[in-house]
């Protein structure tokens, strides 16, 4: 043919890879062009992507760990007898979850070879609208030419550049969940980015635009022993209910992570003690404050990776704003036969399996004769904080904005665990909301759940609302006695009719 590839991935991430593996199942000749750029503190990885390797997989294993720290303390109540004091091995956990997604990264060059679709390890920019140039860590070039190109090369965490010595000294989570040592105990003598020899940490989100990545760090670190200090500008959790938001970080506090609200950092020095002061505003007072801590980290939101592609030399069009690319429903951008998919795309959701599914689709439109465009409505998600939070649909306040507060009806309960009750654990933020329209069919239109694994109850009840279920048909489902989820098919009282809606009884 006329071009070397049928089609060209840029970016080896989740998205990426699931449209390259898809197009190769059709016999086309594919390629994967990826390149880990290390971070400002010089953290680099393999080929997956930003949840393989600096996302989901190393947060929900160190969440875990956090979990099993909980699970002792749990355990003694029911009978184990476990020797106090229990400390965490950070380098042992590290250790652990690294060897795993190194596994990960073998894995997925293992898939591409089988599939034999060709892996360029290789920063790609566009040379012209069907040549990429590839250049190695080396300098070395290599051109490719492809009919099909698909841009999916995410994105990576921002740093507050305007605050002084916010570069020199923070990290982000591209770094930490790739440090050997605690980022509470690391001498400087061998990570010269993490300075300090304390057990302190704090988590910044500036402009709340990686609210969910700063709440599931900081949950985790407090989990396994860290002192840690989440500030925040104005409200967690943005663009989640924020009835649900106030209760993951009322309970977060009481589980011991500290919040500075309605703050903002100014500067960050390093102490002769080695220290890295931290100068905030406190909004509400009016006043500057000053803290040392061992660890700055910034969860300030995520920059689309465009820097190095050329873009605008090929015409695709980007938001002056946010930097993402522009596409359409079928994931095509302003150029014909230039797509983009994930994270780096305007509009769509932040999520792994999104991306993987968009690049499925996309990969069979192409060749598989399919139309079948991707639905990015009631797509389900959570947030593995202490206490994790799952949801799918509109919170209250889009139903609200969205038909009324007259049209709609709120289900709501407030519910205790089996296994918080022997373990005499608080539950006052375990609570369950379901959103319906209140026309005569009740269609269920949202719903959110506070408990103990959060993304396994919402994952079933999602199928559920992604087939139109109603509030009638939910009360006709049998729950699986004794267990969390079971809840939400007891739910009868609404928060229209003012009455307590805690569970009581069995």
């Amino acid at each position: 043919g006329k071009y070397e590839y049928d089609l060209l991935v840029i970016g080896g991430g989740s998205g990426g890879l699931a449209c390259a593996k898809e197009a190769a199942q059709f016999g086309r000749k594919v390629a994967v062009l990826d390149y880990v750029e290390p971070s400002q503190r010089g953290t680099k990885w393999g080929l997956g992507g930003t949840c393989v390797n600096v996302g989901c997989i190393p947060k929900k294993l160190m969440h875990q760990a956090a979990l099993l720290g909980s699970a002792l303390k749990d355990a003694q109540h029911y009978g184990w007898n476990i020797a106090q004091p229990v400390h965490h091995n950070w380098s042992v956990m590290a250790q652990a979850v690294q060897n795993y997604v190194k596994s990960l990264n073998w894995g997925h060059r293992v898939q591409l070879q089988d599939k034999k679709v060709k892996y360029f390890n290789m920063k790609g920019s566009f040379s012209d609208p069907h040549t990429i140039r590839g250049l190695t860590k080396a300098g070395k070039e290599t051109i490719v030419t492809a009919e099909n190109i698909v841009i999916a090369t995410g994105g990576r965490p921002k740093y507050p550049t305007h605050i002084a010595g916010a570069l020199e000294y923070g990290v982000t989570s591209d770094d930490l969940f790739w440090l050997k040592e605690s980022p509470g105990k690391t001498p400087l003598l061998y990570y010269p980015f993490i300075l300090h020899l304390h057990e302190i940490i704090v988590c910044i989100s500036l402009t709340d635009a990686s609210p969910d990545v700063s709440l599931e760090c900081a949950g985790f670190l407090t989990g396994i022993g860290l002192d840690t200090t989440v500030m925040m500008r104005s409200i967690p959790l943005r663009g989640f209910d924020q009835q649900m938001a106030s209760l993951v970080t009322d309970y977060m506090e009481s589980y011991g992570t500290k919040f500075l609200k309605r703050c903002f950092p100014t500067k960050v020095e390093k102490l002769e003690s080695n220290r890295l002061q931290v100068t905030w505003k406190n909004t509400d007072l009016g006043t500057e404050e000053t803290e040392s801590f061992d660890t700055v980290m910034w969860a300030v939101g995520r920059a689309p990776e465009t820097k190095t592609l050329n873009l605008e030399t090929v015409g695709v069009k980007t938001n002056s704003e946010t930097g993402k690319i522009i596409v359409d429903a079928s994931e095509a951008t302003s150029v014909p036969h230039i797509y983009a998919v994930g994270d780096i795309t305007e509009g769509r959701p932040e999520l792994t399996p999104t991306a993987i599914a968009a690049g499925k689709l996309l990969a069979r439109r192409l060749f598989g004769q399919s139309s079948e465009l991707m639905d990015y409505d009631n797509v389900p998600t959570t947030v593995f904080t202490p206490l994790e939070y799952g949801c799918v649909g509109l919170s209250e306040d889009a139903a609200v904005q969205c038909y009324g507060s007259d049209n709609i009806e709120v289900y709501h309960a407030y519910y205790k665990p089996l296994e918080f009750t022997v373990a005499e654990r608080d539950a006052t933020q375990c609570y369950i909301k379901m959103v319906c329209l209140r026309e005569r069919e009740q269609r269920i239109v949202g719903l959110h759940f506070i408990g103990p694994n959060a993304g396994e109850v919402i994952q079933g009840f999602a199928l559920g609302i992604k087939c139109g279920a109603t509030y009638p048909q939910l009360m006709k489902t049998i729950g699986i006695h004794p267990t969390c989820a079971e809840e939400i098919t007891k739910l009868h009282i609404t928060k229209r009719s003012g009455l307590d809606a805690t569970v009581t009884g069995c």
